[in-house]
């Protein structure tokens, strides 16, 4: 018997967590997450989430700094919601009980301890301490395990999505077929609309600063069930993720630049002035690759990010949870610098949705990283990213509330339960393994921070011949959560690559050195569904 539910959400980062909680005002709300509820890229946030918020700062000015970020691609009614909704949302985390860090130099105790980022003109990004989204994702976690109508399935992974279009009618998409673990079987869950809000990909990249979870399953999923999927050319490295194999995927703060920290060459020689007017406060883009290009050119295997000019005192404070994690694998940040390289950070292309996270399969929404909205264009400005979660996701609450009712009325289809057919237990997990090993590395070096031509026909090779293999291993043996993660990371990997492939530009994110300027033809998004070519819109 399949699991009923009015909201089905696929994702525990601030946009799923944040619908389901306004959506549990109106309806019965499933939440999937594959580890545990609080395990989600948000949780690894450290920045914050820019907004205006001072009476310094204004929208005009925030929708200026994006649209430069974005290098051409943002779509300005996506930019113009998300700013001037942002404030809103800012209050309504502060309401569920999300304490921001407050200015300890005003009289009124709310006011906002403002950071300042890479390609922010003002300070407008409200924080908590240097761990804003763990705070975010456990005061809504807290209410949302208050709710009676929201059911919360920890360590379930969904393997597909449901179609009508399977069983007879239109393109529709009625729910997902989830691994459950305690059975090991694969359950059918029916909702009246499914919420993807399964974060970025960053472990298609060797070097990443996402947690294991980040392994692409919403934009794989939706793009096999024939969804548009926009911009996936465009995956952002952040800059300053720290050098060291065993401190696993850990990311420094773009704030700490905000604060004054600095690159140096390992010789002391600071370096981005002359890359950048901006210096080591450029947007990402041009921070990540200055970092690379250095590296390539010194032979260095990292360089250094040096906050010692600050007070020790104040760092401790701004940053008290880099500071003790530093300190763990033995840097002391207020008297050492820290040695950093560029890693994969946040997917600003996905699954093409409008502003209410509707994509283009009726029932089947896209929330924060999964979705490609416009906002980030082809670069992300630094702390936009939970803004954009809490902005549409709100708004795809409000949508669906006023959508639930006459959805309700419609009956139940019969769907297949999820055959096995003449699958067997697994008995060579090497081979995913040794897929997944190879997958990663091909994609950071044919198409990492730079790329070529040369390069990406090299990718599109090997990934041709993955993919077969998958394919075979995948329909011969039962589905284990590392197999569907794998099959999903080489989706994506194949997305990432058709779309660079066919972006003869460099713009924002994308930088080949085949095409090293910016070419006024390609200013649009480049779109790809599912028997069709990744090509720019409208070409």
């Amino acid at each position: 018997m399949p699991l009923r539910c009015d909201y089905l959400v696929i994702g525990t980062g601030v946009a799923g967590l944040s619908f389901a909680l306004e959506a549990s005002a109106h309806g019965h709300v499933i939440i999937l997450s594959k580890r545990e509820v609080d395990e989600s890229n948000t949780r690894y946030a450290q920045g914050g989430i820019a907004s205006v918020l001072s009476v310094e700062d204004s929208f005009e000015a925030h929708i200026r700094d994006t649209l430069e970020a974005g290098a051409g691609l943002c779509h300005d009614k996506a930019v113009e919601v998300c700013v001037r909704e942002g404030p809103a949302r800012v209050r309504w985390l502060a309401d569920q009980g999300v304490h921001f860090s407050t200015r300890t130099d005003s009289p009124a105790s709310s006011d906002l301890d403002l950071g300042r980022e890479g390609g922010h003109g003002q300070r407008r990004v409200a924080h908590a301490g240097d761990m804003t989204g763990r705070e975010i994702v456990r005061a809504l976690v807290e209410a949302l395990r208050a709710k009676p109508n929201v059911q919360l399935l920890e360590h379930h992974t969904a393997v597909d999505l449901i179609m009508l279009s399977n069983y007879g009618g239109p393109d529709t998409c009625l729910g997902a077929y989830v691994l459950d673990p305690s059975n090991e079987r694969v359950t059918t869950i029916l909702a009246r609309a499914t919420i993807l809000c399964t974060g970025g990909s960053g472990k298609v990249y060797l070097y990443t600063s996402n947690p294991d979870v980040a392994t692409g399953d919403g934009v794989a999923m939706a793009f096999r069930a024939g969804a548009e999927i926009a911009n996936m050319e465009f995956y952002q490295f952040h800059p300053t993720c720290m050098y060291n194999p065993q401190a696993k995927s850990f990311l420094l703060s773009e704030a700490l630049r905000g604060e004054g920290a600095v690159l140096r060459l390992q010789d002391g020689t600071p370096f981005m002035s002359k890359h950048h007017h901006l210096a080591d406060l450029a947007p990402r883009d041009i921070v990540a690759r200055s970092i690379d290009w250095e590296m390539k050119r010194t032979g260095a295997d990292y360089v250094l990010l040096d906050i010692t000019s600050r007070p020790a005192s104040f760092v401790r404070d701004r940053f008290p949870g880099i500071y003790a994690e530093c300190k763990r694998w033995g840097v002391d940040i207020t008297t050492d610098p820290i040695p950093v390289v560029p890693a994969a950070h946040y997917m600003c292309g996905g699954v093409t949705t409008d502003l209410h996270g509707r994509t283009t399969i009726p029932g089947l929404w896209a929330l924060g990283e999964v979705s490609c909205t416009g906002l980030h264009g082809a670069n992300r400005l630094a702390s936009n990213s939970l803004l954009e979660g809490l902005v549409i996701a709100h708004r795809a609450s409000a949508k669906l509330a006023e959508q639930i009712g006459p959805l309700r009325t419609d009956p139940w289809p019969q769907v297949e339960d999820w055959k096995v057919g003449d699958a067997v237990p697994p008995d060579e997990m090497v081979v995913v393994t040794q897929n997944w090993e190879e997958l990663r590395r091909f994609m950071w070096n044919y198409v990492g921070i730079v790329r070529s031509a040369a390069r990406l026909r090299r990718a599109a090779r090997r990934i041709e011949v993955l993919q077969e293999e998958i394919r075979e291993y995948y329909w011969r043996y039962l589905v284990t959560r590392d197999l569907i993660e794998l099959r999903n990371i080489a989706t994506v990997a194949e997305l990432i690559i058709s779309s660079a492939a066919s972006r003869q530009e460099s713009r924002g994110l994308h930088y080949t050195l085949d095409f090293p300027s910016v070419d006024p033809r390609f200013e649009r998004d480049t779109v790809v569904k599912r028997g069709v070519r990744a090509h720019l819109r409208g070409s």
